[in-house]
């Protein structure tokens, strides 16, 4: 459950300075050095946070602007470098949630980054999708009633395994229980924003008060399950060598 990071630049001295503190927040960090591959890699994923060297290379500001476009990465935290080419106000009206100018003092950019680490915690929160194999009854338009069966579910949304092929699109009314001592029925509205014959993806756009209590407080749950997993595994993992 580690942040998935991703960093754009050619610059050798940033790409230090960045991993000493990224790496002490356990996250991970991927480079590009070119517009077009970071790109392309925004384009395929969601990202928790993003650095973009916006002046020291090609297409610095043209990546900030596709990756916060791009369907997967609209809600990603971007921290912007820029080195004199580009004013601080033209990167945040790009989309920018932090700017930071070179020649970056380390306690600036420690400082910056800590606090937009703390900010892709919450959006990782959000985006992590669990795992899990549960019912879900929807309707469509015509309010004729499915049921397919959960693949995975965040705070945002989930994925569906259909039961019958069908096309849906558009905002469907959905609702499953939520396992517990006292089960409890979630209820809400999600968009479709992607779907073929027998799976789609929905983003909640409306939950009820208290399904969204108690969705909460399953993903809670779930988390502390993910987490002990891995700490499990990385104790076996140590034990056996």
């Amino acid at each position: 459950m580690a942040l998935d990071c991703l960093l754009v630049t050619c610059d050798s001295t940033l790409l230090a300075q960045i991993k000493s503190i990224i790496h002490t927040h356990a996250a991970s960090l991927d480079l590009r050095q070119d517009s077009a591959s970071a790109i392309e890699l925004a384009g395929r994923r969601h990202w928790d946070g993003l650095v973009i060297d916006c002046d020291d290379g090609a297409g610095g500001t043209e990546t900030l602007v596709k990756v916060r476009n791009s369907r997967s990465n609209k809600e990603t935290v971007i921290v912007a470098i820029v080195n004199g080419s580009t004013s601080v106000e033209t990167v945040l009206d790009l989309g920018a949630n932090f700017v930071l100018r070179k020649p970056i003092q380390e306690a600036r950019l420690r400082t910056v980054l800590n606090i937009a680490l703390d900010k892709m915690e919450c959006e990782h929160r959000r985006y992590f999708r669990y795992g899990i194999d549960l019912p879900v009854r929807f309707r469509n338009h015509l309010g004729e009633c499915f049921t397919g069966r959960m693949k995975n579910v965040s705070e945002g949304g989930l994925a569906i395994k259909l039961v019958d092929p069908m096309h849906l699109k558009g905002v469907v009314p959905v609702a499953f229980d939520i396992p517990s001592i006292e089960p409890q029925t979630f209820q809400g509205k999600a968009e479709v924003v992607w779907s073929d014959a027998f799976e789609m993806g929905l983003r909640f756009l409306y939950i009820e008060k208290e399904s969204g209590v108690a969705l909460k407080s399953w993903l809670s749950l779930l988390e502390a399950q993910c987490r002990f997993r891995e700490q499990s595994e990385s104790f076996s993992s140590g034990y056996a060598k």
